[in-house]
């Protein structure tokens, strides 16, 4: 008998460059488990941009740490589900997350939330190119925080031209060594750096948890775009447990880790930037943590840009059907949105940035219906059964170019989500109502995917009828 390791053999030497770009991956080349995801996921949040994020539970939002705590715990646990449920997809289908829209909005009709995705990846990827670099310049101050941001943006792009293989190793040992440097700092600052006042200080307030539980939820909602352009390498026989556990708890782990440390600091150093409090409250150690955290952020960027990079060559094959980029465009690609970051990234460390960071958000809110969209269709409209070939047909095959109820119920997914909105720019007035919790990512993905599941349903219905009207004729015909 035929067991499923044979059926799908993994390679035992996988190529160091990767050969592969947007089209859907041969069997033969699937290799991986689950665990492997789970280091990849585990290592992808040990960034000095979560801590700072973790930081806002204790000083913007004044969270006691215990119920800072709780608030992170729940807004991972949360948006980790709905975050890891895409990452069932890659396995199955083998092909980038992105291009997986196609199936949806059609081919010409996934357009437009492919280069909304773009444009968030290469927003994070300046984000940490900028804190990392401000890492590195506090650590040693004759490294300006240009120099920084073109040493981590040459870093990057040393990795990421090798493609996923290298990503993933680096990302994995990072996860590693940060991870045992933040539970150590932890401990140290809680056990050492916190007073009776400091513990005591904060409170509960329903404003403040719920903005927490928000921020840990869409943080992990915003690797949507991109969690199975990590797990489409998995045979598949590995199936949706491995690639889902996998990638959930990596993911939903180290993020409560290193916000559990902004949080901690933030307690600790209420006054002080968080990543300068932490080097402060470390003492001698401080300057070894701050320096490992950027050269983690400079090594793990590498990922935003393979991911930007497989939108962008999606968006490519988008004008112009049927071509299948090689290798030589793979790195071209890799190369040029390494420029275009480097640019932004030197331009935007002042005021910019922060307008740059609040514009990235709201591509978010732009992403929350998409997300809830593609999972109904894949997991209770169509239960994972796509023709992937279509995915590339000049004329969109099956899937046709444009889907015009699914980009209707993208349509109105975005405009559900404004009246609960709270952003730098502007604050809904239900928001306003709450005292300023944000609960539009909720209303988007509830919307969203209930009036896609309704209406998908609904046209389901009428096809399957149409197929039976169509076989009775023929049946009478031929009688």
């Amino acid at each position: 008998m035929t067991t499923e390791t044979n059926a799908y053999p993994e390679p035992s030497h996988p190529p160091l460059l990767e050969k592969h770009t947007i089209g859907a991956v041969p069997l033969a080349d699937r290799h991986g488990s689950g665990r492997g995801l789970f280091g990849i996921w585990l290592g992808i949040n040990m960034l000095p941009l979560t801590v700072v994020t973790g930081a806002l539970a204790t000083v913007l939002f004044g969270l006691s740490l215990g119920w800072a705590m709780v608030a992170i715990v729940a807004g991972n646990v949360l948006g980790g589900v709905f975050m890891a449920l895409h990452a069932v997809q890659g396995p199955q289908l083998g092909v980038p997350q992105m291009l997986q829209a196609r199936g949806q909005f059609g081919a010409r009709g996934a357009a437009l939330v492919v280069a909304i995705a773009l444009v968030m990846f290469v927003g994070f990827f300046v984000s940490n190119l900028v804190v990392g670099a401000q890492a590195l310049h506090q650590v040693i101050p004759d490294v300006s925080v240009t120099s920084g941001i073109v040493l981590a943006a040459a870093v990057s792009l040393g990795i990421s031209i090798f493609g996923l293989r290298l990503i993933r190793f680096f990302i994995t040992l990072w996860a590693v060594v940060i991870g045992i440097l933040a539970v150590v700092a932890a401990i140290w600052i809680y056990t050492t750096g916190l007073t009776g006042s400091a513990l005591a200080g904060g409170g509960f307030s329903m404003v403040g948890f719920f903005s927490m539980l928000a921020v840990g939820a869409v943080w992990q909602m915003a690797y949507a775009p991109y969690v199975s352009d990590y797990s489409r390498y998995l045979p598949v026989g590995t199936g949706a447990r491995g690639a889902f556990w996998g990638t959930y708890g990596g993911s939903v782990l180290s993020a409560v880790l290193m916000m559990g440390l902004g949080a901690v600091v933030g307690v600790a150093a209420p006054g002080a930037e968080p990543m300068t409090g932490l080097g402060n409250l470390m003492g001698g150690a401080g300057a070894f943590i701050l320096l490992a955290f950027a050269l983690a952020s400079a090594s793990t960027n590498a990922g935003n840009i393979y991911c930007a990079m497989l939108n962008a060559l999606t968006l490519g094959e988008t004008f112009r059907p049927g071509w299948l980029p090689r290798v030589r465009a793979r790195i071209t690609t890799t190369i040029a949105l390494h420029v275009i970051g480097l640019v932004v990234a030197i331009l935007g460390q002042g005021d910019f940035l922060s307008s740059f960071k609040n514009f990235i958000l709201i591509l978010l809110y732009v992403l929350v219906p998409w997300s809830a969209i593609n999972l109904v269709d894949y997991f209770l409209v169509r239960r994972g059964h796509y023709e992937v070939m279509d995915f590339f047909a000049p004329d969109g095959g099956r899937y046709g170019h444009w889907n015009w109820t699914a980009l209707a119920v993208y349509l109105v997914g975005i405009v559900v989500q404004v009246p609960f909105a709270v952003t730098a720019l502007y604050t809904g007035p239900i928001a306003v109502a709450l005292g300023g919790v944000d609960l539009a990512w909720m209303a988007g993905l509830l919307v969203s995917g209930g009036l896609y599941y309704l209406l998908a349903m609904r046209s389901e219905s009428s096809r399957a009828g149409d197929t039976g009207r169509l076989e009775t004729a023929s049946a009478v015909t031929e009688s």
